[in-house]
């Protein structure tokens, strides 16, 4: 991902918006289902309502990876042989170089055992039906910074959020200020020294 001397980036790849995919073998019916998140709230809220929806499937089995490198991430394989659903949903998910993304597979089963790698093929497919048929997006990691300082330097931090384009999400003025802004992880390190520049505090 990265070439030596190279500085890490803060861009990856999710999706825009959810998307469906199916798989169908001996009268099983795999249903997939992706979706874009940002936290494990998220996640758990899809799966939740999706079992809900589909109460009558026999399994929804599904993986996720969250932010910049994907560190967080789960597979579950719902009551499927170990390893035969959550690990191939999952397996999609790094093969695309996807974050910020949910994929649940919802099977109804047919009567029909597919065996180990029947099951492997099934939910690896419908999976990468889904995040085919998904529009691909890249994404900034940010890092929210907490801005500190005198009244006096107002007109200088202003200028700095609007010369950087700062998305602000509080601020507070009184004779002790302070802004919450984000930015990209691969600008932290200079924001805080231009700032150090305005003899401003960033934590």
């Amino acid at each position: 991902m990265y070439e030596e001397n190279h500085i890490p980036t803060d861009r990856y790849r999710s999706i825009e918006a959810p998307a469906t995919g199916v798989y169908k073998d001996n009268g099983s019916k795999f249903l997939a289902f992706a979706y874009p998140v940002e936290t494990e709230e998220q996640a758990k809220e899809r799966i939740a309502a999706l079992r809900k929806e589909y109460f009558d499937a026999r399994h929804h089995c599904y993986a996720y990876r969250i932010g910049l490198d994907g560190a967080i991430w789960r597979a579950n394989d719902d009551g499927e042989p170990s390893s035969t659903a959550g690990r191939p949903i999952l397996g999609q998910l790094l093969s695309a170089e996807l974050s910020d993304v949910l994929v649940v597979v919802v099977r109804y089963f047919g009567g029909v055992k597919l065996g180990v790698p029947g099951l492997i093929k099934a939910y690896k497919t419908a999976t990468a039906d889904a995040l085919a048929a998904a529009r691909i997006v890249e994404k900034t990691a940010c890092a929210t910074c907490r801005i500190g300082f005198d009244y006096t330097r107002m007109n200088d931090v202003m200028k700095i959020v609007k010369d950087w384009n700062l998305q602000v999400l509080s601020q507070q003025f009184e004779n002790s200020c302070e802004i919450t802004v984000k930015v990209g992880l691969a600008k932290v390190d200079a924001l805080s020294e231009a700032l150090r520049w305005a003899n401003v505090e960033i934590f």
